[in-house]
């Protein structure tokens, strides 16, 4: 099966260990990522004025876009997904903000009311492929691992929109934990705020809470945190020094659940130190 993506910015330099593994995930269980072409970036954050319409528009494009090849779109980075799936909840809801963003477009022939299925890869593998179908291709399996999920709090909120899973008690990663073998450990913070855009306003609030989910998760016997957010793993993979939790994306343990990453691979992606959102480093340096 063929499905339309969208990689994203932060995918196609300092996470591009999240992307890779992904595309080769995908592949051995039937599923091709085909790269839009000419994608421009999301934005990174939803605009909240209802005015900001300009924003919005290269969402529209890359739906627009799936939707002439009559696809799927799939996202992999959590903020992608959450702008590119409000924009198609807005062009399909939102007639003030359809009409003005088709009038932008009209110029590029593009009428669009939100036809196109947009969907992360996290269901992707639940609700395309199916997770039964996930355990039977693995071939390594985390037997005994211990792995908690960090949603963060872009791929489920706002739940009316998202509708990914239930925003207050999800299950959808840790059924994939389970698909790889190992055990889900399930942790109060997991669903909670890494603090990440806060850092341009005050650099403690992420370490605060980034301390705080690695302990709660630590004390619930967890050992590997899985995310799909790059600015979440920036947050995490900064401030576990001593916490004795690994910080992994999760398309990277199913790459290896799966043989066609070896574990002793180094990651595709820039150094820890550097896995942060292109903008959101721009800002830090120019504060």
């Amino acid at each position: 099966m063929v499905y339309s993506y969208f990689p994203g910015c932060t995918l196609k330099n300092k996470a591009r260990d999240l992307d890779e593994y992904g595309r080769r995930a995908a592949e051995v269980l039937g599923a091709t990522l085909e790269e839009i072409p000419e994608w421009q970036c999301c934005g990174g954050v939803y605009p909240l004025s209802h005015d900001e319409i300009a924003i919005k528009l290269s969402s529209v494009r890359a739906l627009a876009k799936a939707g002439e090849e009559n696809r799927t779109l799939v996202t992999l980075c959590s903020a992608c997904h959450n702008v590119i799936k409000q924009v198609n909840h807005d062009m399909a809801a939102d007639e003030y903000v359809s009409e003005r963003a088709n009038n932008y477009l009209k110029a590029d022939g593009i009428r669009y009311h939100g036809e196109t299925k947009e969907i992360h890869y996290l269901e992707l593998l639940r609700d395309e492929i199916g997770y039964d179908q996930v355990k039977k291709a693995v071939k390594h399996p985390f037997t005994g691992k211990k792995i908690g999920a960090y949603y963060g709090c872009l791929l489920l909120r706002p739940g009316n929109v998202m509708a990914m899973d239930n925003p207050e008690n999800p299950t959808i990663m840790e059924d994939f934990i389970r698909a790889i073998g190992a055990e889900p450990v399930v942790y109060a913070q997991r669903n909670e705020c890494c603090g990440g855009y806060l850092v341009l306003e005050d650099r403690t609030i992420p370490e605060k809470r980034v301390k705080a989910i690695l302990a709660n998760a630590k004390d619930q016997g967890c050992e590997t945190l899985i995310t799909a957010c790059p600015l979440c793993y920036y947050n995490l993979r900064k401030h576990a020094e001593g916490s004795g939790v690994e910080i992994r994306y999760f398309t990277e343990l199913l790459a290896e659940a799966l043989g066609v990453k070896d574990p002793a691979e180094t990651p595709a992606g820039a150094d820890a130190a550097d896995a942060v959102c292109p903008g959101v480093r721009a800002g830090k340096e120019g504060a």
